[in-house]
Parts: structure tokens; sequence; C-alpha cells
């Protein structure tokens, strides 16, 4: 079985310089993946990634996600070309159908042909292979090809989803599947179960591919402050995942409100309303040692990767230190070694 790995997910919205001293800290401190979160109305995640393989040298780097309905399947290829040349083969490719793309005019008719079509001429593009390519939403001429040498053909691909369909196609063509904003294990087992039937019906083991959970994350030595900055930045996307999670039951009265006073600027008013447990199924939150516990229930549930997001911390830096220096350390923790039986006098023998 694969180790489990531990990554960093970033937001878009930093200066230049910030994204390559983050980055440096975090691979010094040990974690795995670094990924910049593709969200609408961010920064293109191509620039943040590229200043993080120039100040890193292990890392895996990539988006989650990017989506074929803004860009077009080519311009992705050659993202994930451009990023996989500069770190010299950490890159991963990240697809997802996109959320909120109404707001800028776009419709995301057949999305799962979207995706798996998208999928399809990225790989051919990057391959190599001039064949053609005649989708229901993508077609590629024959003969059309990449005009610059790409560093590998086959970057790993993951797929954003919750629901059925989308876990199944991640088990039939990639090799890891992110549930974005969800801390909860009793989803890893869902997941599992959804990626097990595409998985089976293109001859490959669910365990070929890897669950990532991944979620809103703040810690701090302040548990409280934390938490209470973890509610306000989950209230903002609450109403989007709750109903995407079959293992949890939100109060309609709840989530109505929670709702309503987001949608009236109020964000951290409706944070407030967050009870404990209902936060901690979708944010990381607390002190280093709280946050250690709820992603190690990740890991024991069976995640491939554990993925603390945004905005880390009641600071950036602060967070990013805070879970490399203590939380980290205790995910990797050894177990004790057992030690034999005394026999000597006064053992009790």
């Amino acid at each position: 079985m694969a180790p489990v790995e531990i990554g960093l997910g970033l937001q878009s919205d930093k200066r230049a310089g910030d994204y390559a001293r983050l980055a440096r800290r975090a691979e010094e401190d040990g974690f795995d993946v670094l990924t910049v979160f593709g969200d609408l109305m961010y920064q293109p995640p191509i620039f943040p990634l590229l200043e993080m393989a120039a100040a890193t040298t292990r890392v895996r780097l990539g988006t989650a996600c990017l989506n074929p309905y803004s860009m077009a399947p080519y311009e992705i290829a050659g993202q994930a070309a451009a990023l996989d040349l500069a770190s010299h083969g950490r890159a991963y490719l990240g697809l997802a159908r996109g959320t909120w793309l109404g707001a800028v005019g776009i419709d995301q008719p057949r999305p799962l042909a979207a995706l798996e079509e998208a999928a399809q001429v990225v790989y051919r593009l990057l391959g190599g292979d001039t064949t053609g390519f005649e989708g229901r939403v993508f077609r590629l001429a024959p003969g059309t090809a990449l005009r610059y040498a790409v560093h590998r053909p086959d970057p790993p691909l993951l797929l954003g989803a919750w629901g059925p369909r989308g876990a199944a196609l991640a088990g039939r063509i990639a090799g890891e599947i992110k549930v974005g904003g969800s801390a909860n294990p009793a989803m890893v087992s869902v997941i599992r179960d959804r990626v097990r039937t595409g998985a089976e019906a293109a001859g490959r083991s669910v365990d070929d591919v890897g669950i990532v959970l991944g979620a809103v994350t703040v810690v701090d030595t302040d548990g409280a402050a934390a938490r209470a900055k973890a509610r306000t930045e989950v209230a903002m996307y609450l109403a989007v995942v709750a109903d995407l999670d079959p293992t949890v039951e939100i109060p309609a009265d709840l989530l109505a409100r929670v709702k309503e006073l987001v949608d009236a600027g109020a964000d951290t008013e409706a944070g407030r309303l967050i009870p404990d447990d209902l936060l901690d199924l979708f944010a990381f939150s607390g002190t280093p040692e709280q946050v250690a516990a709820q992603a190690q229930t990740l890991i024991d549930a069976g995640v491939r990767r554990v993925e603390f997001g945004t905005p880390h911390g009641l600071t950036d830096d602060r967070g990013v230190a805070l879970l490399g220096s203590a939380v980290l350390p205790l995910l990797r923790r050894e177990p004790a070694p057992v030690r034999p039986a005394a026999t000597g006098p006064g053992s009790g023998s």
C-alpha cells in the first residue's frame, strides 16, 4: 500500500514571492504535496505553481482543479506540461467540473462526458498521439500535435468529485480522487465504494485510486481563536458541500439561516451558528493536537492523502509553520518500540 501523504492546499490570492517562501518552508518541514486551488476569480494557479516549482526540489505540485469549461483541453495540456517541465517531473493534473461558473456566464453541460473527454484529449496531446479524437464534447483533428517537447506524457491525474458518477469516473481513469471541503472520515468508505464501481468496470483495483480529503484548516496555539476563524470560513461554503455528504443531516432551518447570513455578508455571525460536531466534519481547526487528531481519523479511515487547506492559521505564515512544526510530527510519529518483558528481580515473575 502506498504511504499516506500530507499536503497543503493554497489559495491563489498572494503576492509574488509569498508562494516561494511558503513552499520552501513546507518542503523543509516534510510536506509531500503542494496544491493550488483553481477557484473562480482568483489568480490562475499556474503562476503560483511555477514559483513554487522553482523554490522546491521534492514535493509534488498541482492544481485542484482546472475545469474544461473555462479552459480548453489543449490549454490544460500546455499548463500541465509547463509545470511538469519546471518541476522536473513533479506535477500532477487536477480536473473537476468547476463551481459557480454561472457567475461568469459559462454553462456546464454533460459534465461527466466533458471531464472524461478532456482527460483523453490532454493525454493524447501529451503522449504525441496524432490519430485524432471525435467525442461528444471535444475533438482533435487527425495530425493535431503539440509543437513543443514535454517532460512526461503521463503526469498523474486527479479528479475532484463527490458524487457517485464522478467517483466512478475516477475509478476508471484517475490515480486520485479529491473530496474538497470535507474532513469527515465517514466519507472515505462512501467514496471508496463509489470509486470501486468504476474501477472494477475498467479492470482496475479500487486501491489503484488514492482518496484525498481536504478542507479549510485553521491551527493555532489559541485553539478557540482558530476554531472561531474556521467557523467563519466554513459558513461561506457550507451550503455548497452540505448536500453532497450523504452521511450528514443538517437541520434545514440551520442551513437556511447560515446561507441567509452569508448572502447578507454576515459571515462571522453565520459561523457562530455552526456547532462543534458539524465544524469538525468540514474543517480542520483548533490546536495542533486537535488538528492532528482530526487528520489521524482520516488516515485511519484509509485516505491516501490529507490536504490542509487555506487559510491554515490566523495568518498564512504562522499556520504553515505550526502545521509543519507541530502537526506533522504528531502524524509522522513512530510508534514506541515494544520492550521485552522484564524477567529479573522485582519483575513479578
